[in-house]
């Protein structure tokens, strides 16, 4: 394995070979060349400014639903050998979808600024966000994805590199499926995806809600995703059922219908070029940080709502902004889902806070408001470089979205459950094993552990069907790391030495560590094998090896 003072004993001449952190021989010329650094580099104090635009032209874009294809028309059909347990659950509804560059109107005035009239953007099925998957637990999924996308010394993106793979976060799902980062096809391949669509030991309460999917290539995830490709997930069951109207007993009734009251919003920070296509500095590693905040790739957007309440699945999409949201009133809503996990009550807050990859479901009851009135969504947190947050909040906050109320006379038949999901049971006397994971940065280079990301090194082997206790800690002073572990859903035991509250006592798979900050989870490896990632889910840092290969091996 290589070790950090391994690295800073070679030096300079390091720097002239293709380190083994970066995915060594395995990446192709045009890839290599882009994690040569040079000198000059850009800072985030010396970035230039995007464009300017009007605020609140732009409705909101509701990415359209995944549609279904006949398993006939696949060519090659599905081969079951390729995936654990698909004879155990065989899929009943199929999808296939393709990756395409394309011209994304991210605003209009944007898009104005260049003769394609849009922003080029790599997106799923040509739109940006992607389609987004809508399924029901117990009925398995088969979703082949193909790499449409140019080949690398065709692209006019500066940025990225266009092979993909493709991880749905945190889908209890087998390696094959999971978007394992070395699992990626070049231009004119595809990879066949198998969602088992199962509860983690087929427990109801391990259930997930709110997931996004988005490129993981190793090295290149911050700019493959910020050239467009995420898209979101949505997970129903019988208690979450999607329907307000649902009269059977333990039905939640929250907002529903797709689109209308229950709507996705995917937030990234983009900087656009004078020609208005997004633009990317190769060389910060510390974070990259946009100058607008889109949500579904459409800057400072309106909605339309009525006087009701409606759920909002928020993602924090990154790559490397932290934000601190909330209503431009002060008034409240109550967050109902951590990371895609109901909570077992809503929690009323005036602000939601969150780091890459964090998702947060809220409802916001709008028959507060008169018609014609509008609030925004802001944005407080302060963010001046791709450290993580200053610690101090904006007044004014920056624009993100704004709701227009307009007049209606709906009926609401949705509710605010008192009681939603029951939290898993911790049982501690199936801990076999405790383990550490200290995420640092030395000298420009980004550790777990004091290692690099190499994909042949296997950092920890749990076994299946046991449980373990693992210590996360960021050893920066001046750094915030979002946590990343694939497969499994954690609980917090302790942060900081205290047992989490609130909207933080919940299941989740992203951990936002402060400078210093420690908790302890707990995890279980059930239902399948194989290679799956802990990882910073700052994509600069992770692209920069701050990630390590685990496995759950039999037991």
């Amino acid at each position: 394995m290589a070790k950090r003072r391994d690295v800073l004993k070679a030096g300079a001449a390091a720097a002239l070979t293709t380190p083994a952190i970066f995915g060594g021989v395995m990446l192709p010329e045009v890839a290599r060349a882009q994690l040569c650094r040079a000198e000059g580099l850009r800072t985030q104090q010396t970035e230039h400014d995007s464009p300017p635009v009007r605020p609140y032209i732009e409705p909101l874009f509701i990415p359209p639903t995944l549609h279904r294809v006949n398993p006939a028309a696949l060519s090659p059909p599905p081969d079951p050998n390729r995936h654990q347990r698909f004879e155990d659950f065989p899929p009943v509804k199929f999808y296939e979808t393709h990756l395409k560059q394309v011209y994304w109107n991210y605003h209009q005035d944007l898009s104005s600024l260049n003769p394609n009239n849009g922003s080029i953007g790599w997106g799923y099925d040509g739109v940006l966000p992607g389609p987004t998957l809508v399924a029901r637990y117990g009925e398995a999924v088969f979703v082949r994805r193909h790499n449409d996308l140019p080949q690398a010394a065709d692209t006019p993106l500066p940025f990225g590199y266009p092979a993909i793979t493709t991880h749905l976060h945190n889908a209890h799902t087998a390696t094959e499926s999971d978007g394992y980062p070395m699992d990626f096809v070049e231009p004119g391949n595809f990879w066949d995806h198998h969602y088992a669509m199962i509860y983690a030991r087929n427990n109801p309460d391990e259930a997930l809600a709110s997931l996004w999917y988005h490129d993981h290539m190793i090295n290149f995830t911050a700019t493959n995703v910020y050239s467009g490709l995420s898209a979101m997930a949505i997970f129903y069951d019988d208690l979450d059922s999607g329907d307000e109207r649902d009269k059977r007993h333990g039905a939640l009734r929250l907002p529903s219908g797709y689109g209308k009251y229950d709507i996705p919003m995917i937030l990234h920070d983009v900087r656009f070029t004078t020609q208005g296509h997004p633009d990317y500095n190769l060389f910060n590693t510390d974070g990259h940080l946009g100058d607008y905040m889109t949500i579904n790739r459409k800057v400072m957007p309106f909605l339309k709502v009525e006087r009701r309440k409606y759920r909002f699945r928020i993602y924090d999409g990154g790559p490397s902004r932290f934000y601190e949201l909330m209503l431009g009133d002060n008034s409240t809503m109550f967050v109902i889902a951590n990371d895609g996990n109901l909570l077992e009550e809503p929690v009323e807050v005036s602000s939601i806070v969150m780091g890459p990859a964090n998702r947060y479901d809220v409802v916001i009851d709008f028959s507060r408001y008169r018609p014609g009135q509008s609030v925004e969504l802001l944005n407080v947190m302060e963010h001046i470089n791709g450290m993580g947050p200053s610690g101090r909040r904006l007044d004014p906050g920056l624009r993100v979205m704004r709701f227009d109320v307009i007049d209606s006379n709906v009926e609401d038949n949705s509710q605010l459950p008192d009681f939603m999901r029951r939290l898993p049971r911790i049982d501690l006397d199936s801990v076999v094993a405790h383990r550490e994971w200290i995420f640092d940065h030395d000298m420009g280079l980004w550790t777990i552990n004091g290692s690099f990301m190499d994909p042949t090194v296997i950092s920890a082997a749990p076994k299946q069907g046991t449980a373990e206790i693992w210590t996360i800690r960021n050893a920066g002073s001046g750094w915030a790391h979002p946590a990343h572990i694939h497969f499994e859903e954690g609980r917090v035991l302790e942060w900081n030495g205290r047992k989490p509250v609130g909207v933080l006592n919940s299941r989740k798979d992203v951990y936002m560590l402060g400078p210093n900050d420690e908790i302890k989870v707990f995890y279980r490896f059930d239902d399948f094998l194989g290679r799956y990632v802990i990882h910073c889910h700052n994509n600069v840092h992770e692209d920069n090896a701050m990630m390590l290969r685990w496995d759950i091996v039999p037991s």
